[in-house]
């Protein structure tokens, strides 16, 4: 029996061509019948830990609805063990290095935003609470962005991460995710992983 860990974006990132539904209602009722399907054939089991699940019901504003309880009532929900499993060194070394990357990176753009909102300010002398705001909002987002980029993309930026990591590990199952990040360090750390359009197939082929 295969096992699929799944992460939170399955159920909210249209865009990738996963074909499970153009809504979060739809693709939790088609997931949810793919549970009980996969189960009563013996063929496979969806699993979340217990930080995804809270992550994914964050998105929800009632958190007792039917739907939801139903799918949840189809995963099983587990945390990997961390006193079982073990990271090599190599992991670790490259774990470090691609922090230690980033935070420069992430430095790096801050004092390029600064410039560019110190020149953005001069000559304009003293502005109201509001004309400042509006004046350096624009800087204030360029900088968001760019921080995120160099320092989150591409990297695992949460424990909630690392556990879907962890437990593809634990179980031999198939990460699900449109994180890049997950998948990266997915691979190094040796776990198997799913396209999300094969996965979405074999969803709709069971449901």
């Amino acid at each position: 029996m295969d096992s699929y860990i799944l992460d939170t974006n399955l159920f909210f990132n249209m865009e990738e061509g996963i074909g499970l539904g153009e809504k979060t209602e739809e693709v939790i009722s088609n997931l949810t019948k793919a549970a009980k399907s996969l189960k009563k054939m013996h063929q496979g089991i969806f699993y979340m830990p217990p930080k995804i699940v809270e992550e994914f019901l964050s998105f929800f504003e009632n958190k007792e609805q039917v739907l939801l309880k139903d799918f949840l009532g189809e995963v099983t929900i587990q945390s990997p063990d961390y006193h079982k499993d073990t990271i090599g060194a190599d992991i670790v070394y490259k774990l470090v290095e691609d922090i230690r990357g980033r935070s420069y990176r992430g430095l790096r753009v801050g004092e390029e935003e600064i410039i560019k909102a110190g020149q953005l300010m001069a000559g304009k002398g003293a502005l109201s609470k509001k004309d400042f705001e509006m004046t350096i909002g624009e800087a204030t987002r360029k900088f968001r962005e760019r921080y995120r980029q160099a320092t989150r993309v591409g990297f695992l930026d949460s424990v909630a991460d690392l556990d879907l990591i962890m437990l593809a590990k634990e179980t031999s199952g198939y990460i699900v995710t449109t994180d890049t990040g997950v998948l990266y360090w997915g691979r190094m750390f040796g776990v198997k992983e799913i396209p999300g359009s094969v996965f979405g197939q074999k969803v709709r082929g069971v449901v």
